[in-house]
């Protein structure tokens, strides 16, 4: 009788034991018999939501920013490799003032405040057999400024100087200016006519200028880039 009595204070001082509240690490009471409670589970929810938001957010904005980078990088690539294009077939100009299917043009134009040269000349390219007739334009599509080309053989003939949209390929888009320059003397002018000058520069400059925009800016505040490059004709000059 007196074992039982024991055997049954004992159970009843572990009992106790184990029910005994604690205090987590919030302060709230709990029983280690019962879990956790709603109010624990509220706040580990809000605490997990808190977290993968600002880990949301830091992946969306270094995409964002990755995604801008590589459209950057991609203009700059597109605008470099046209000013390279232009320069070979300004440096293989053909001209001859004995030859009426030869030609060295540019003209100056504007749109609505963007300088779009035109060019046309003959000249060897790698697009064409033998000597072919190219004619660079600048076009405004939808507020866009878009750079032309257009190629056929110098003994054809259309007349390059006004598009007709057989061979016109699309060069480069959303252009800010498309600008030619050529040394007559010392000076440096935009409008050139083989006709009247019976010969072809000595140098050209090019310069391609494009607007980088940034998105995070409302007002759309962004950057402008220039691309430019000389050519010399050397067919017919001296090296």
């Amino acid at each position: 009788m007196v074992t039982g009595l024991v055997n049954n204070r004992s159970y009843n001082k572990q009992h106790k034991a184990d029910t005994k509240p604690r205090y987590s690490l919030f302060g709230i009471r709990y029983s280690s018999l019962n879990g956790f409670t709603l109010l624990e589970i509220l706040i580990s929810i809000a605490i997990l939501s808190v977290v993968l938001t600002a880990l949301y957010n830091t992946f969306f904005l270094s995409h964002k920013a990755l995604a801008a980078v590589d459209g950057t990088l991609l203009k700059l690539q597109e605008s470099r490799a046209f000013v390279d294009i232009l320069k070979r077939e300004i440096e293989s100009v053909f001209y001859s003032p004995d030859n009426s299917f030869t030609v060295f043009s540019t003209e100056d134009r504007d749109f609505f405040g963007r300088q779009a040269s035109r060019l046309t000349i003959t000249s060897f390219s790698s697009s064409i057999d033998g000597v072919a007739k190219i004619n660079y334009n600048a076009e405004e599509r939808d507020g866009r400024l878009i750079i032309t080309k257009e190629i056929i053989s110098a003994f054809s003939q259309p007349d390059l100087s006004q598009p007709s949209g057989n061979y016109k390929v699309d060069m480069l888009e959303d252009m800010e200016s498309f600008a030619l320059e050529c040394r007559y003397g010392n000076k440096w002018v935009k409008t050139w006519d083989s006709t009247l000058t019976k010969d072809v520069p000595d140098e050209v400059k090019i310069s391609v200028t494009f607007f980088i925009a940034n998105e995070d800016i409302k007002d759309k505040a962004g950057r402008l880039f220039i691309i430019s490059d000389i050519a010399k004709p050397r067919i017919g000059k001296y090296l």
